[in-house]
């Protein structure tokens, strides 16, 4: 597969993830326009062990993000707002009202590259892209509130993203995002304290609080519903592809720890976060 160098790189990396879930006997979601956009990135399997275990965190997320997103429809959001959208293609795959208005935001080379090798598909809503860095705060508080104008409830989409902001910038999104009226639901990851990204060092993750739930409480969001990846993995017949060696250790530690504390202090989950009073 390709060499991830830059951050944005990922996106092609991701997509390409997307696209192998295609080739299974049993996919838990077809992508058709993954290895469209996924390149060098979507013609190999992946070999290594830690692009193994992404492959198998990109299905499990894909599933839960999918479900809440269904969720915050129901809930009557009109409005998606995907920050970091990089090569995600759920307008063109998930069914969804031709009314809804998606928007993603990302880096300029991002979305030019997106726009190029998408003009000729049609998505299942209305599609908007912006090009932007999200830390450039001026720039981004003006785009929430033209957004705000047009939108009754609004659904913000972070996918994998907060993980690589420093907590400052982190803070700053959290508090913006909340100032913005018609924000109802935020889909964002949990993550354990100190937590390695499978794509080594120099993705390290940069957002690292010892209390995550304590840190957006204290920014006025809480939780609507977390959805445990290892707990999602067993309803969907997906298990984690450990390592052998940690499979007597992983046992051991079920027969004396109980699932909701073990999955509070160690398991990754993807939550929906809803605004405190305003």
């Amino acid at each position: 597969m390709g060499r991830v160098v830059h951050i944005s790189d990922t996106a092609f990396l991701i997509a390409g993830l997307r696209a192998g879930e295609n080739d299974r006997a049993q996919p838990l979601f077809r992508d058709p326009l993954a290895r469209k956009l996924a390149g060098d990135f979507g013609k190999k399997a992946p070999s290594t062990k830690g692009l193994i275990d992404l492959a198998w965190s990109v299905a499990i997320r894909t599933v839960i993000i999918d479900d809440l997103i269904e969720r915050a429809l129901a809930n009557g959001v009109d409005t998606i707002l995907n920050l970091g959208a990089g090569l995600d293609t759920r307008p063109y795959r998930m069914e969804l009202p031709a009314s809804l208005r998606w928007i993603e935001v990302d880096f300029p080379a991002v979305i030019d590259f997106k726009n190029e090798r998408l003009a000729d598909d049609q998505p299942n809503c209305r599609v908007e892209r912006f090009k932007l860095d999200l830390t450039e705060r001026a720039s981004r508080r003006e785009l929430f509130t033209e957004i705000n104008k047009g939108a009754n409830k609004i659904l913000v989409i972070t996918e994998c993203v907060i993980p690589y902001l420093a907590e400052a910038d982190v803070a700053e999104l959290a508090d913006d995002l909340r100032r913005i009226d018609q924000v109802g639901f935020w889909i964002i990851e949990s993550r354990p304290h100190n937590l390695k990204s499978a794509l080594g060092d120099q993705h390290r993750f940069l957002f690292n609080p010892t209390n995550w739930f304590g840190f957006f409480a204290d920014h006025g969001w809480q939780p609507e519903e977390v959805r445990y990846m290892s707990i999602e993995a067993k309803r969907l017949g997906r298990p984690s592809p450990q390592a052998p060696s940690n499979v007597l250790w992983r046992r051991l530690k079920r027969r004396f720890v109980s699932t909701s504390r073990r999955e509070q202090k160690d398991g990754v989950a993807y939550v929906l976060l809803s605004p405190g009073p305003r």
